[in-house]
């Protein structure tokens, strides 16, 4: 049974993939002789996305650079939109690690200390980021991050870091 669509040579109405053609020039603006390296006749343009050395991952966004308070907002928003249930937790510590227990699957920091009850029937973000603002009083020298829990599928959804202390990565 054919399907809308171009049809093919086995009569799929589907093309197969082919993959990416290649391309004349590909090596950082040089001209490539006989180059035979994929590429989707576009400009590609590469960014190292996380350090070697150095730097910690901590939760979702963590290669992006710290958030501002109206990229903050926006992600919240978007938790709220897709109705998890916003929740804040903190941790002096902000990632896993192994230090009382070697066995496989253990680690010490994987909970945090939640900031009061889950925010049940949330719908404004700033209702969100005043409680960030609240742990941040509270609790300075803490990383305060922010979940988002789906209550139908009983699953968190989210988590990504709302707040770093000052001199931490």
């Amino acid at each position: 049974m054919a399907r809308s669509g171009a049809s093919t040579k086995s009569g799929n109405s589907i093309a197969p993939y082919v993959g990416l053609r290649q391309a004349d020039e590909l090596t950082f603006g040089r001209k490539a002789e006989n180059a035979k390296l994929p590429s989707n006749r576009m400009r590609v343009s590469c960014m190292q996305v996380w350090p070697i050395e150095g730097k910690k991952k901590f939760e979702t966004l963590s290669y992006l650079p710290d958030l501002s308070p109206e990229e903050l907002l926006k992600q919240i928003e978007y938790l709220i939109r897709s109705n998890w249930i916003p929740c804040l937790e903190f941790s002096k510590v902000g990632f896993v690690y192994r230090e009382n227990h070697r066995s496989p699957g253990y680690y010490d920091g994987c909970y945090w200390t939640m900031w009061k009850l889950p925010m049940f029937g949330c719908t404004d973000a700033t209702q969100v980021a005043k409680e960030v603002e609240e742990a941040k009083k509270e609790y300075p020298d803490a990383f305060v991050r922010i979940l988002g829990f789906d209550n139908v599928r009983q699953v968190q959804c989210i988590s990504f870091i709302a707040y770093k202390p000052p001199g931490t990565y």
